[in-house]
């Protein structure tokens, strides 16, 4: 489901953007909120419009702490964050928590409800609470969280929670745009090698078992102890992952999560890590904007007209394979390039 910027910004002229983007850093969520649904929309039309506002704000940008946080469905992601943020807003920071709901393959809708499930975080006023549909992107990342991101750090929020759905294979997104990576699992959730091999586990930097209070600490703890075990096997290079048990409902035992990750990030801060990591960061960023394009660019009738739908019918007829489609299109794609060059340029 396309997601529209609500009104025309295309109407805009320089002026105007430079008021929107000083009323965002000037604290308006109303404008805040209106930016991040421009630079999330799908449309080709509010490309341009998302781009004057994001170059006013990201020299704005880049100052937060930026921690993702994931974990399967259940293991109280909402609960923790809620926690936590109200620990960190009550410490005087100022918290924004982009909540990526899970999107639905059949009709592409998501239910985002976040502020539902955060109500109380969501009424604090050092608190920006914005759900966001994953849609097609994996990862459980929406795919503009880290425009979003930006946003949200020009406006002055200090710390950036990324709250993702959890899909497994392909988390390293998160990773990929995070200072720090929280994994929430659940006692008594399986096998925990198995949960290794997935991935997930491997670049976190954080594993907390949650729900380790009542009949389930004893469980929880020795969960955790599994995978310090397991841990120690895929450590491969020497960096670590430290593992708690956690209970999300206990203020005590988030606040001594947190002060775990304030000690982790601070450690960073003072080594070459953390500016090696932000600058591998922004080389991700480009790969990932380079395929969105491209994709875009395949969507859009004015780049390959009836390209896709017609491999997908010859699949389908049995006419081709994937892999020829696929070949296919690649050598169309080179062919089509080098016939915009040798003309005006690109169709966009």
């Amino acid at each position: 489901m396309s997601r529209k910027s609500g009104f025309d910004a295309r109407g805009l002229d320089a002026k105007g953007f430079d008021a929107w983007a000083d009323a965002i850093r000037t604290g308006s969520r109303r404008d805040l909120a209106r930016g991040i649904t421009l630079v999330e929309s799908n449309r080709i039309e509010d490309v341009e419009p998302a781009q004057e506002l994001l170059e006013r704000l990201i020299p704005f940008s880049g100052s937060a702490d930026r921690i993702g946080i994931s974990g399967m469905p259940g293991a109280g992601k909402s609960t923790f964050i809620e926690m936590l943020g109200r620990i960190l807003a009550e410490d005087g920071h100022k918290v924004a928590v982009l909540a990526v709901d899970p999107s639905s393959p059949v009709s592409g809708g998501s239910i985002l409800g976040d502020k539902t499930r955060m109500a109380d975080l969501s009424r604090m006023d050092q608190v920006f609470v914005r759900p966001s549909p994953a849609g097609r992107t994996p990862g459980g990342v929406a795919r503009k969280t880290r425009e979003a991101m930006l946003l949200c750090e020009a406006a002055g929020y200090d710390t950036v929670l990324v709250e993702t759905v959890g899909a497994g294979q392909s988390e390293w997104r998160v990773s990929s745009m995070t200072d720090l990576f929280i994994v929430l699992m659940l006692p008594n959730a399986g096998d925990v090698l198995q949960g290794i091999k997935r991935g997930i586990l491997e670049m976190s930097d954080i594993i907390l078992v949650n729900k380790a209070d009542g009949t389930r600490r004893e469980a929880a703890a020795e969960a955790a102890e599994q995978y310090r075990n397991a841990l120690q096997i895929t450590d491969v290079d020497g960096s670590g992952t430290t593992v708690r048990t956690c209970s999300a409902l206990d203020r005590a035992s988030v606040n001594e999560c947190r002060r775990v990750a304030s000690e982790m990030l601070s450690t960073r801060k003072e080594d070459s890590s953390f500016d090696e990591k932000r600058r591998t960061q922004l080389r991700q960023w480009i790969r990932s904007l380079a395929e969105d394009s491209l994709l875009q660019l395949l969507e859009d009738d004015r780049g390959f007209p009836g390209m896709l739908d017609e491999l997908e019918r010859e699949i389908s007829e049995g006419k081709t394979t994937p892999l020829r489609a696929g070949l296919s299109l690649r050598n169309r794609i080179i062919r089509e390039i080098g016939r915009w060059n040798s003309k005006s340029g690109l169709p966009l």
